[in-house]
């Protein structure tokens, strides 16, 4: 298998030792990419900063982003195909995937057309007559990011875009399991959209190496998305840097009675098993009020045994294997433990024989408690729970009763009862008649408490990415 080449300063870039990319349904050798360390990061780091003092115009920025769209949906096909094969994700989401990658870059490129400071009225005091006020928006410095398996186009997308927007050179630190979909990117800028050279830069390393890029003294921002643990330690490490962090989450789904029960349980059934599960929004508790509550979870048990599980380059699959076998071994360990301390399975809870190290099976577990793993912590897997309530309010309270607030979600036909859960979900978004799980790529989308402390979304990740700075001009 060849080796994909790391990208710095626009050459292509190995190293003595490389890492093999596996996928995880058939265990296939798909590419092998280098095991950079500090040396290169230095390197990736010094050419990012140089493009600092020869910056690009606003419309050559934006016209490199409208390319990097066409040219995506030009190659979707390609790129589908890459993250299926690095990523198992079935090859119907990669292409919706894709797809968003596109808008991402679109909606990057419209932020960076309009972006804009403000007048201030200096002569609103005395000091300030005959005076004018007004802001720039400068780039911050060089943006170090680091991205995650389970999206590896699209958030990669949701960090360079925005970046090249701005006018910030990146260094791009992709996920250990999926970095080929990364480095394709990079070849796209460069190639197709006519991004110069040391712009974007890819370096491939394990997490422990990426240490030295976060925490690098010519990087001015760090922006992350993964898991809570090591997100939260990159910004106690980096205090004097701009750090924003898209963490994980434990989506909750209120369901209220009057609601069309098939059809909910249908889409709370791809919810929580989109891509495996794998997603930080991914529906994992589910309060249900008791007059419903029999009549939804058969309808949800069934919906989920209709998903087709299987080899991810086939157009049927829905579900297909976990990033890792440790990953497949420690959510079904989460299901035993919830089912030991009285849980109970509807449907899944076992490991079925496709592949080569097995791939778990949807499972939906009820009488699930607070206290439960399964509950408590991010699965990160095909596994969701439901609770019955007795009411909104009660439901309210135990979707609220976490660590975690990125988004959380209602299905109810009461419009003040939807309102209400707006109010008090303590999210950082609350979707009515939609499941959690829904995101659109040009909305602000970021959590509270252990979810994060950003919003993403190009329109917002481009203003944290830039600094406001005031010019004042006398008379």
């Amino acid at each position: 298998m060849n080796l994909t080449p790391m990208v710095i300063d626009g050459q292509p870039v190995t190293t003595a030792e490389a890492s093999d990319i596996r996928s995880p349904f058939d265990d296939r050798l798909v590419g092998s990419v280098p095991k950079c360390g500090p040396a290169e990061i230095d390197r990736a780091v010094t050419a990012a900063a140089a493009r600092l003092t020869e910056p690009l115009p606003t419309h050559e920025r934006a016209m490199v982003l409208d390319r990097a769209a066409v040219a995506l949906t030009e190659r979707a096909e390609e790129f589908a195909r890459g993250i299926c094969d690095e990523a198992a994700k079935p090859i119907r989401t990669a292409r919706v995937e894709v797809e968003r990658a596109a808008d991402t870059f679109r909606f990057a490129a419209a932020v960076a057309r309009t972006l804009a400071g403000e007048v201030i009225p200096l002569d609103a005091s005395a000091a300030g007559a005959g005076k004018l006020g007004f802001t720039l928006r400068v780039p911050i410095g060089v943006v170090a990011a680091v991205t995650p398996f389970n999206f590896p186009l699209n958030l990669v997308a949701h960090k360079v875009a925005p970046a090249i927007a701005a006018g910030c050179p990146a260094v791009v630190k992709p996920a250990s399991a999926t970095p080929l979909t990364a480095l394709r990117l990079a070849e796209l800028l460069e190639r197709d959209a006519g991004l110069p050279a040391g712009w974007l830069n890819v370096v491939t390393c394990d997490g422990h190496t990426a240490d030295h890029l976060v925490t690098h003294p010519d990087v001015a921002m760090v922006t992350f998305t993964g898991s809570a643990t090591v997100g939260w330690g990159i910004k106690a490490r980096a205090p004097r840097k701009h750090v924003n962090l898209e963490l994980g989450n434990n989506a909750p789904l209120i369901v209220d009675t009057g609601v069309d029960v098939d059809d909910v349980a249908r889409r709370v059934a791809l919810a929580a098993n989109g891509f495996a599960g794998q997603s930080c929004i991914s529906v994992q508790r589910v309060y249900v009020l008791h007059e419903i509550e029999h009549e939804f979870t058969a309808a949800l048990a069934a919906a989920t045994d209709a998903l087709v599980v299987g080899n991810p380059a086939e157009e049927a699959t829905d579900v297909s294997a976990l990033i890792t076998p440790a990953d497949t071994t420690r959510v079904l360990t989460t299901v035993t433990d919830a089912v030991d301390a009285g849980a109970r399975v509807l449907c899944g809870g076992t490991v079925l024989d496709l592949g080569t190290h097995g791939v778990l099976a949807p499972t939906v577990l009820t009488n699930v408690e607070r206290h439960m793993a399964v509950s408590a912590t991010e699965v990160f897997g095909p596994v969701v729970g439901v609770r019955a309530c007795a009411t909104i309010d009660e439901a309210i309270n135990r979707a609220n009763d976490t660590a975690y607030g990125l988004q959380a979600g209602i299905f109810t036909n009461d419009l003040r009862t939807g309102l209400e859960a707006a109010q008090r979900l303590r999210f950082g978004g609350v979707t009515v008649n939609e499941v959690p799980t829904w995101r659109a790529d040009q909305m602000p989308y970021g959590g509270v408490g252990e979810s994060g402390n950003t919003k993403e979304g190009p329109g917002w990740a481009v203003r944290d990415m830039t600094v406001e700075r005031m010019v004042i001009i006398g008379n």
